[in-house]
């Protein structure tokens, strides 16, 4: 049975409020651009007002739709040379280093959006590699060798800053 409209909003509505600044910083983790990140929730939150029926897992349900939703984007996207957004906001914004701050988000920015997917989920959402590789459907050797991979370059990449 379907919720009246009024019901379907207010569910939605309570949902966004829960989860859509996470999924806000996953889909710019994925895309790299703040503003293709806040299109990618909006839309999926849109496409969940309009479908009838309702979900088991809202969190769950919500991360893959946004995950699809960013690699759409990425697929239907012109790679262009300019790139807008800070992906990495400091804890503690005093007592940041710019420069070093600058240095890690060029390291993440040169990862490949799988591996910085990885990254985001482990690191800010606190995510094991078995829900990692649950939430995206991949194997947890994959999602273990992704992070590996992406931990090794941003190595790389940040002793050549030093």
């Amino acid at each position: 049975m379907t919720p009246p409209p009024d019901d379907r909003a207010a569910v939605v509505g309570l949902a966004y409020d829960r989860y859509a600044p996470g999924l806000y910083r996953y889909a710019l983790m994925l895309l790299a651009d703040e503003a293709a990140a806040a299109d990618a929730v909006q839309q999926v939150f849109t496409g969940w007002l309009r479908q009838a029926g309702t979900i088991a897992d809202e969190e769950r349900y919500l991360r893959r739709a946004v995950r699809n939703e960013c690699f759409t984007v990425l697929r239907q996207r012109q790679r262009s040379a300019a790139r807008t957004g800070a992906l990495l906001e400091p804890i503690d914004r005093g007592a940041a280093d710019s420069e070093q701050l600058v240095a890690i988000e060029q390291a993440v920015r040169a990862l490949p959006p799988e591996q910085r997917e990885v990254i985001h989920l482990k690191i800010y959402e606190g995510l094991t590699f078995s829900e990692i590789a649950d939430a995206i459907g991949e194997s947890i050797n994959t999602v273990a060798s992704r992070y590996r991979y992406a931990i090794d370059k941003m190595r790389v990449h940040l002793a050549e800053w030093r």
